[in-house]
């Protein structure tokens, strides 16, 4: 039987903050977006903070509401990527077998190590509070999904374990919203049919849950019944990437095609950009839309020829825009990817215009090149000049 241990920096930002500066545990703080390029969320808090009511995701006038001497605290990422950085190399040292899940969350396969897993656990909390200032929450399981569940079951700075004996007991009474990947959609579609806890989601029937939920429904049902075998991926074990992409949300409202332009444009800059470093390109362009009552909508087409042009990109994206957006309300967010990727070094169908393409490649591999050197606002496109800096919200 495997041994699977899931590690989770508890309320990491908010930690790392403490480790510079002490004072602030002494204080309700709340680690928070910026509420001027609307991206004012709660990131992390303290525990202080949390006892006064203030969650993860809340708008900061809400957290603030709560609780009215809260101190705010800018991220800083970062010192963040440095600490998660020195956790990975602690549970690195008990298995190569390392598999990250977002910045402050892994998962190790410890199986057939001499200490055992819930000694190994001890042992990484210990050193995150002597060698790093923070405490972890580990969960030990023998798959990856009940891992992730203990460690989320009981915080800051413990150990859950969770075994084939007892994790009836211990996980089927949770609310369905506590397994992996079953999000507020997913949640209400179960509750709708009256399955409200992990354990309703195992007892029920495996062909309901694909009828209503489609694949993750079957999915869902084999982690409630602790049937989950995927493996903890190794560095460089990881699925292929299917998309690269790019979003964000403006400090003001999008009102006019001209705005929109020079959004998309930045996106578009930054995806092809991040194609030519992993030697992709792609077929497939999408552009998502946000407006401001938050309806998202999203719309793709499929080039004639694979691309890692920012010009390219943005062509199809703005085209993709003109086409399917009506202007009934301002414009809070947008998005771009590109998918159905292959190599960059591929196969190509020659056109009568292949030589100005080329030029085009080496203009932004040469713009790429500067901007590696010597920062990326060495060099900016016109077009993107004045009207505010565009700050992204996120990549995938």
């Amino acid at each position: 039987m495997r041994t699977i241990l899931h590690s989770d920096l508890n309320n990491f930002y908010a930690s790392v903050e403490c480790v510079y500066e002490p004072s602030l545990r002494a204080v309700p703080m709340a680690v928070c977006g910026d509420p001027a390029v609307r991206h004012g969320i709660v990131l992390a808090k303290n525990m202080l903070a949390k006892r006064a009511g203030v969650q993860t995701g809340e708008a900061v006038w809400q957290a603030v509401r709560k609780c009215p001497n809260l101190k705010i605290i800018p991220p800083d990422y970062p010192k963040y990527l440095r600490f998660a950085r020195m956790m990975k190399a602690i549970c690195a040292e008990y298995t190569d077998a390392v598999e990250s899940f977002g910045l402050d969350e892994c998962w190790m396969d410890v199986t057939g190590h001499e200490r055992g897993g819930e000694a190994i656990a001890g042992e990484l909390r210990r050193r995150a509070r002597e060698e790093l200032g923070l405490t972890v929450s580990v969960g030990v399981s023998y798959n990856k999904i009940f891992a992730k569940l203990g460690s989320d079951m009981k915080k800051p700075d413990a150990t859950t374990v969770i075994t084939p004996e007892n994790y009836r007991d211990r996980v089927w009474p949770l609310p369905a919203g506590d397994l992996l990947y079953v999000g507020p959609s997913t949640r209400r579609r179960l509750a709708a049919r009256n399955i409200r806890t992990i354990g309703d989601i195992a007892r029920s029937p495996r062909e309901l849950l694909r009828t209503a939920l489609g694949k993750s429904g079957e999915m869902l049902w084999v982690f409630a019944n602790g049937l989950d075998q995927s493996p903890v991926l190794r560095e460089g074990e990881g699925e292929a990437i299917k998309s690269v992409g790019n979003s964000t949300t403006t400090a003001r409202d999008i009102v006019d095609d001209a705005g929109a332009h020079r959004v998309l444009m930045a996106l578009a800059d930054s995806v092809a950009e991040r194609l030519r470093a992993q030697g992709l390109q792609g077929r497939t362009v999408c552009v998502s839309v946000r407006d401001c009552a938050l309806y998202t909508t999203s719309v793709r087409h499929r080039l004639d020829h694979a691309t890692a042009l920012a010009s390219e990109i943005c062509t199809c994206a703005m085209a993709l825009f003109r086409a399917h957006y009506r202007w009934e309300r301002p414009v809070r967010s947008l998005g771009v990817s590109v998918s159905a990727l292959e190599s960059l070094e591929g196969d190509v169908q020659l056109s009568l215009f292949a030589d100005a393409r080329d030029r085009r490649y080496d203009l932004e591999n040469a713009v790429g090149d500067i901007r590696r050197r010597f920062g990326h606002d060495a060099l900016r496109r016109a077009s993107l000049l004045g009207g505010g800096e565009i700050h992204f919200l996120k990549e995938n």
